[in-house]
């Protein structure tokens, strides 16, 4: 009985221990390093060459030869469904259908699955429907397990504001665990509100709808442009990879990941990481900035952390398990790159518990002259266990898994 008694006391001490945390993250001031523009010029990737794994991993192209490759949703059965969205570079605005039929790490099958869209990104399989986020609204088309292609017409469920600053056009979609919720990310219109706040109606937000797109509830906001979405394994507690501000310098504002809290208030543009006003917004919103949030995992400034997955499989070492991996397409608003890879958040018990650490990387070319090989952006699990990265700037899909050797 004694025993038994400690254990259970044991148990809610470790429970209650708190988990990472950079809560007390220590910022500095607004400008204290002069806002900047350093632009990446893709030469893409040297025959032979790809980004650079831990030990113990490889790397390899899965696809190649796409077309501004953005979102990757894995389907019920394994298949592998792409987004290809132009954001200047390229005409595609279509949905590709991929398969590894024999299992070599490549993908044999590539069908245009669905076309005709307006800057398609996020994907979800639900009650036999096959849904995607236009930057204008969510479309829903009938859908059936194992079809290569639809040409049904679809239906347009939800009206969402188009567009967005600075490429913020992108709507990420995820289903919560019974199927009866779909959430929805909208960006924000601008870097500050600088159209007037009136501009970002349900932007800068995560929406909360029935499958039918009735009943939205604005789940959580000031959240500047929300893009990766995911559940924390053996929680209910969904997590979104977020941009953060520009202009304020090198080292500020901190992209982050961060649990969403239903009505949560995640300061933008009032405020940032928590409390710390933006000056560019002197004066208003202070009953707002009193109940912002401050994020769970600071990514670091400027480095577009667009992808977020939590590793959900066996096939990785112990340690990655149950952990979140964060695609970062790259910096822009600062004098030396920052991003330009993906990171690795380790988890335990549904919560961080360490910090952010390079997972892949070699993106990077010759920084001296600004030159990347190409850009991270999502990252999907396989069923068996592998991850899936695009790569938008380079047109590729690189497949990474552990080594045989």
């Amino acid at each position: 009985m004694k025993k038994t008694a400690l254990l259970l006391l044991l148990a809610g001490i470790i429970n209650s221990l708190p988990g990472y945390s950079q809560s007390e993250t220590k910022l500095p001031a607004p400008y204290a390093t002069p806002a900047s523009r350093k632009n990446s010029e893709v030469i893409g990737w040297p025959e032979g060459k790809t980004p650079v794994a831990p030990a113990g991993f490889k790397v390899n192209k899965f696809a190649d030869g796409l077309s501004n490759p953005r979102w990757i949703y894995v389907g019920p059965n394994g298949d592998i469904f792409v987004a290809e969205a132009s954001t200047g570079r390229g005409t595609s605005n279509r949905i590709l259908l991929l398969r590894d039929n024999d299992k070599d790490g490549r993908a044999e099958t590539k069908e245009v699955f669905l076309q005709g869209l307006n800057r398609p990104f996020g994907m979800l399989i639900l009650n036999n429907s096959f849904y995607v986020a236009n930057t204008d609204g969510i479309i829903r088309y009938p859908y059936k397990t194992g079809e290569t292609n639809i040409s049904a017409a679809g239906k347009k469920i939800l009206e969402l504001p188009a567009g967005g600053y600075n490429n913020h056009w992108t709507r990420n979609l995820l289903a919560n665990a019974d199927g009866s919720k779909i959430y929805v990310t909208v960006g924000s219109g601008s870097n500050v509100a600088e159209h007037g706040i009136e501009h970002e109606h349900r932007r800068a937000a995560i929406l909360e709808i029935n499958p039918d797109g009735s009943g939205e509830v604005l789940y959580a906001s000031g959240l500047r442009n929300p893009v990766g979405m995911d559940w924390a394994p053996g929680t209910s507690t969904l997590w979104t990879a977020v941009n953060e501000r520009d202009n304020l310098g090198d080292e500020l504002v901190p992209d982050y990941i961060t649990s969403v809290k239903k009505g949560g208030f995640y300061g933008w543009p009032y405020s940032y990481f928590g409390q710390n006003a933006d000056p560019r917004m002197k004066g208003q919103g202070a009953d707002l900035v009193k109940k912002a949030i401050v994020p769970d995992v600071a990514m670091g400034s400027h480095t577009a952390s667009l992808g977020l997955t939590f590793y959900k499989g066996t096939a990785f070492p112990e340690r990655f398990r149950k952990g979140a991996f964060v695609g970062q397409h790259g910096s822009w608003n600062r004098s030396e790159f920052s991003g330009y890879k993906v990171m690795f958040v380790p988890f335990a018990g549904g919560k961080p518990s360490g910090p952010p650490e390079d997972f892949l990387s070699g993106f990077i070319a010759d920084e001296s002259k600004s030159e990347v090989y190409g850009r991270p952006v999502c990252v999907a699990e396989l069923s068996d266990g592998a991850l899936l990265v695009t790569d938008d700037a380079a047109n590729t899909i690189w497949r990474v898994s552990v080594s045989t050797k």
